[in-house]
């Protein structure tokens, strides 16, 4: 199979059936998104894909993992992101 770039490699073409078979086009892929702008959810949630993983179906509310949860990690990001977009902003 050809790509525009040239012959395309067997790790490229597993990699693109794989995604096709276990994750959404890009449409339902920012149906979450939408769903978390729209919404009246409560704060501090997360929304995603239903089914599979979290990798398929429609938004719904999903429980965070225990690394999303962790208020040391988040105070890390939160400087992190300061000292790269050179923005503070207080928390």
């Amino acid at each position: 199979m050809y790509h525009q770039d040239g012959p395309r490699r067997p790790a490229d073409l597993l990699r693109t059936a794989v995604l096709r078979l276990l994750a959404q086009d890009a449409d339902h892929g920012a149906l979450p998104t939408l769903y978390a702008a729209t919404a009246d959810i409560p704060g501090n949630s997360f929304a995603g894909p239903s089914h599979f993983a979290h990798m398929r179906g429609a938004p719904q509310l999903i429980n965070r993992s225990a690394t999303a949860q962790d208020p040391e990690l988040a105070r890390r990001l939160w400087t992190a992101s300061e000292q790269l977009t050179g923005i503070h902003t207080p928390i």
